[in-house]
């Protein structure tokens, strides 16, 4: 009984402990948003002259691709997904990991 309890709550905080390393860090997200500019064209919830973050999330939910579609398109920018407007690409002023956390970051919206 002793040995299934110990089994039990290994698992469990072995468990959780994977969900908080995964868990997205919203508010360094947030924070490089606005210091790489990301806001100046984008907002949360509302079309400026990019998508809102929201509708990118929801477009891109499910999809097992879509972080690397999207690091790939924030690194070299590109148009034609969300209108004519062209993203300017973002490498190499913005690294690689941060870039990783920004679409992180946008597709938990």
């Amino acid at each position: 009984m002793k040995l299934r309890y110990a089994l039990v709550l290994s698992g469990t905080l072995l468990i959780s402990m994977q969900t908080a390393q995964a868990a997205v860090d919203m508010a360094k997200g947030d924070a490089l948003a606005k210091a790489s500019n990301c806001m100046a064209c984008h907002a949360i919830d509302r079309k400026l002259v990019g998508p809102a973050y929201q509708d990118v999330a929801k477009k891109y939910k499910g999809d097992n691709s879509a972080e690397a579609k999207l690091v790939k398109k924030v690194k070299e920018g590109g148009s034609g997904v969300w209108g004519q407007i062209p993203m300017p690409a973002n490498s190499p002023k913005v690294s690689d990991a941060d870039i990783k956390i920004l679409v992180e970051w946008v597709l938990a919206h």
